[in-house]
């Protein structure tokens, strides 16, 4: 399958729409002054080439609905074979007549095209006299003279302003960049660099290239990759990262991606530096509470707004994948999603999608980078260089520095540039072509409502419609003012908000930085590198020797304590909500943001928590707290809230991203809570309404569903299903939930009686609760009791099958399918042997059955030996690992001379010694109720021994 968006398929048609172009360019570059034959015929082939691959990727659909229809319609004759047909449609559209022809049907079709083509030959003209021009001046660039051009690539990135784009020239001398626009900001850091560098006292690991500034365009020193060359160079790379966060955090710097930043050795050198002193205006009403916006406006002010550390994107197309600078990890990257043609070479050649590799960039000083090994190093970095610029602060110095940048142009990015190029997207589409004032429209109200949503998005009409022209003739909007000035100068002369002196804004922004929480989001962005939510650096075990004494009164005070820190570390609104800023995972992967609305890492788990601890004090079994009242309030109060604006969009006809339908991230684990709360009492009576309304969307959930499991996917929407079939009295619950464990089942991949389910990362399938066999398993076998329905009962069976299939008799555990580096086994809820325990161990809550008791005496030996002393989640720490243990104990199988007094002395004694470590980075703050701090203290409120809260590793289906 080849991507539209290369030149293999149709780039033999499309000479006829770009000779005549380039005959005249040939003409002009042959009398260029300056400019030898050679240099010529160089210039003219890399324009040809970049207007091969714009053109073919405007026009590829239409040609594919094009040759579809001469197909159907014997335009290409019923003899030979399919790809012979394919070379005689070719050769139809290599004729002028053929797309001449299409005029009527595509009336604005030819004249695109044509700007398209004259934009970009007048763009390489452009560069070729100032190549010649400026030829002299670039020594101090390729270090000596650059003598002849020989080889040019156009399309360094994004087009502007009429087809201009980075190009990069090699010649005779070396390498340099051509960019067309002021350079000035390049050379205003270099100086802001050099003066950091003095009062800091030493060299920083930190550059910018060199450059020429000839106003309107220059020319930039080529920086090649290099991988460091041992360690000291690795961590002087990692403490340039730092101290890049500490320089951008003052200067304004946004969209610092993988692509700006090259590792060369030792140094990690930023190669396109235009968008610092981004304005920040004030975050757009959500509609999800006060507490969210709060927490928005909170992390687009800090680090995290940088772009340089990891982050997961959500948008379509970038979904899932880390595209920054420090982050965008090999093997950690989704499968990308792009329009491709399925059967190019044949005349049954159509549109389709192919899944390819997300992008390697050249960001990383070694091939197989172990960010978190060096994550220290960035935080030195960071706390060095903001150390330094506090005394330049505090000196008078600072300030004055700054405005050397008054006069420098700089690029503002209003909106993602991957939202232009999907609406550039459709307005090529064939459709649009036929009728562009349509797509126009349609793009405008896109606009327009990404302005309602985004600050700094314009929503002028005038400057929308000038986005919609620059997209309609193949380039990307560009926003620019001066620093000084602070007004946008947009595309075709228009302006957007208000003018300001952009460096004042910037430092004062930096003055009222809490650089403690931006130390803490540099700390917890770590783990959004890393694509597994059971993820681990590798760190040492902190087992400790267990206490026992006064047991009872130190778990109600570990338990306090980390409820207080959730209240303290929570962001209320002043209209009764709430939010957390932490590590969340969702199925674009995991991210430091707002948290969202699930059981897992969002405000259902802290409800469930904060209503778990009411409860527990009500009955003398948890010590009283102030603020967990309002803390609850809040939760359910943020979820109400959720749920409102969700309705309204749907109401309005807004297209929306199905949610995902699991038990722990998605629909059903919204479900779980709304039951739970009203089983408690808790739910202000509606909570079985609201649970309804929620399933109503689970049936476009679950068809949307790719992953199927319990943590997020279909497998996880049964049981809370279930659930609610029982307490609503309601047996259509339980035939929705019989319709999903069929879809579930069809989904999975049968061999040898075994059955699994296959992921883009894990063809071979998974093992586990969360992500795998053991927890499809355990739903269709919940679900095979209610419905008494037999092939539900024989596939739970089959993925038991897979499950035990991976039991290793020599590892004494269950292999980790993952294929981590260093790891085969897995002893966690998520992966590995806790979770298949669990499974069995809640089917059989007698533990009548053999299989049970051997399933718990394997799962419990391993957990055992090397399951405790990482961190205390539930999800893949000790307070979920102590569950399975304390089943293992109940059924006689567990470790010998261990009962359930000393599990939990173990943990207490733990979080006494060395406080509450959640799932990730250790020293990283979660209130999360699986991978934080949130299910440690829930499990503490369970170790009661009057306790009768539920479990949370499993959903209590009765």
């Amino acid at each position: 399958m080849a991507s539209v968006a290369d030149t293999r398929g149709f780039e033999a048609s499309l000479g006829c729409l770009t000779s005549s172009a380039l005959d005249d360019l040939a003409a002009q570059l042959r009398s260029s002054p300056g400019l030898g034959e050679r240099e010529a015929e160089r210039v003219l082939e890399a324009t040809g080439e970049s207007l091969t691959t714009v053109v073919h990727a405007k026009v590829g659909r239409l040609l594919l609905l094009e040759l579809n229809a001469a197909r159907v319609t014997g335009r290409l004759g019923e003899d030979g074979s399919a790809q012979e047909r394919w070379q005689r449609f070719i050769e139809l559209a290599s004729q002028r007549e053929f797309w001449d022809g299409l005029h009527p049907h595509y009336p604005t079709l030819l004249p695109r095209v044509r700007r398209i083509v004259e934009h970009r030959c007048a763009a390489s003209l452009s560069f070729a006299r100032r190549w010649s021009e400026d030829r002299p001046r670039l020594a101090e660039l390729c270090g000596g003279d650059p003598g002849e051009l020989q080889s040019l690539r156009f399309g360094a990135g994004d087009s502007h302003c009429q087809g201009l784009t980075v190009a990069v020239v090699a010649c005779e001398g070396g390498q340099v960049v051509y960019k067309p626009r002021s350079l000035a900001i390049d050379i205003a850091l270099r100086g802001f660099l050099r003066t950091l560098e003095h009062a800091h006292g030493a060299a920083l690991p930190i550059a910018v290239p060199r450059v020429v500034d000839r106003g309107g365009h220059g020319w930039s020193e080529f920086v090649a990759h290099r991988h460091a060359a041992g360690e000291d160079e690795l961590r002087s790379f990692y403490l340039g990262i730092g101290h890049w966060l500490a320089v951008m955090r003052l200067l304004g710097g946004t969209d610092l991606h993988a692509e700006n930043l090259i590792a060369h050795g030792g140094r990690p050198v930023v190669v396109d530096c235009e968008t610092l002193f981004t304005p920040r205006l004030p975050t757009l009403a959500s509609g999800l509470g006060d507490g969210h916006d709060r927490a928005v406006d909170l992390v687009s002010g800090t680090v995290l707004n940088i772009g340089l550390l990891p982050t997961r994107g959500a948008g379509l197309g970038w979904r899932g994948v880390d595209n920054s600078a420090a982050g965008m990890l090999p093997g950690q990257q989704p499968m990308m999603s792009l329009p491709g043609i399925v059967d190019a070479g044949s005349d049954r050649a159509r549109l389709g999608q192919q899944l390819v590799a997300a992008p390697v960039a050249q960001n990383h000083p070694s091939a197989e980078p172990v960010l978190h090994r060096y994550w220290p190093q960035v935080l030195q970095g960071f706390d060095a260089s903001t150390s330094t610029l506090q005394r330049m602060d505090a000196d008078g110095t600072l300030r004055a520095t700054l405005a050397a940048f008054a006069d420098c142009q700089v690029r503002v990015v209003p909106r993602a540039s991957e939202a232009y190029a999907e609406i550039g997207r459709m307005l090529w589409h064939p459709v649009s072509l036929h009728d562009e004032a349509k797509a126009r429209r349609t793009a405008h109200e896109l606009l327009a409502k990404m302005a309602a949503n985004v600050s700094i998005a314009p929503d002028d009409p005038h400057v929308i419609d000038a986005e919609i022209d620059d997209l309609l003739d193949g380039d990307i909007p560009l926003f620019s003012t001066r620093v000084g000035e602070g007004r946008l100068h947009g595309p075709r002369g228009t302006r957007w908000l208000a003018p300001g002196d952009l460096a004042e804004q910037s430092w004062r922004r930096w003055k009222a930085a809490d650089f403690e929480m931006e130390r803490r989001f540099i700390g917890a962005s770590l783990i959004s590198a890393y694509a597994n939510d059971g993820w681990m650096p590798d760190m040492p075990q902190l087992r400790v020797e267990p206490r026992v004494e006064d047991l009872d009164r130190r778990r109600r005070e570990q338990a306090a304590r980390i409820v207080g820190r959730m209240i303290d570390n929570a962001i209320f609104g002043d209209d009764g909500t709430v939010a957390w800023v932490a590590p969340g995972f969702t199925a674009a992967g995991w991210a430091v943001q707002p948290l969202g609305v699930d059981v897992y890492n969002g405000v259902s788990g802290m409800a469930l928590l904060a209503g778990a601890y009411l409860r527990e004090v009500a009955a003398g079994r948890a010590d009283r707290l102030d603020g967990v009242e309002p803390l609850f309030a809040a939760s359910v109060r943020t979820l109400a809230f959720a749920e409102t604006r969700r309705a309204e969009q749907r109401r309005g006809r807004l297209k929306l991203r199905p949610r995902t339908p699991g038990a722990y991230v998605g629909l059903g684990s919204q479900i779980w809570t709304w039951l739970q709360l009203a089983r408690w009492g808790l739910d202000d009576g509606d909570g079985l309404a609201r649970a309804r309304a929620l399933a109503e969307e689970l049936p476009e959930s679950a068809a949307a569903d790719e992953v199927n499991d319990v943590l997020m996917g279909t497998a996880g929407a049964i049981a809370p299903l279930l659930m609610l079939a029982r307490a609503s009295g309601d047996a259509g619950y339980a035939d929705l939930a019989s319709d999903l464990g069929r879809r579930l089942v069809e989904r999975g991949r049968r061999e040898d009686g075994r059955l699994f389910w296959t992921h883009e990362r894990w063809p071979q399938g998974l093992g586990g609760f969360a992500h795998g066999a053991s927890g499809m398993g355990w739903a269709l076998t919940r679900l095979a009791r209610e419905t008494g329905r037999g092939e539900h009962h024989d596939a739970a069976q089959a993925a038991f099958a897979f499950e035990d299939a991976l039991f290793d008799t020599q590892e004494g555990n269950w292999r980790d399918l993952r294929m981590l580096p260093g790891v085969t086994a897995s002893t966690a809820w998520c992966h590995g042997a806790t979770g298949i325990g669990l499974a069995r161990a809640d089917l059989d809550r007698r533990y009548l059955q053999p299989r049970t008791r051997e399933t718990l005496r394997a799962a419990a030996a391993a957990t055992w030996r090397a399951g405790l002393g990482w961190n205390h989640c539930a999800c893949h720490g000790d307070a979920g690992n102590g569950e399975l243990l304390a089943h293992a104990i109940d059924a006689g199988v567990g470790p010998e001379g261990v009962s359930k007094t000393d599990l939990l002395a173990a943990l207490v004694t733990g979080l006494e010694r060395h406080g509450a470590y959640s799932g990730g980075p250790r020293e990283v703050f979660s209130p999360a109720l699986l991978p934080g701090i949130g299910g440690i203290a829930y499990q503490l409120l369970r170790a009661h021994a009057d306790s009768d809260l539920p479990t949370i590793l499993v959903p209590a289906v009765d």
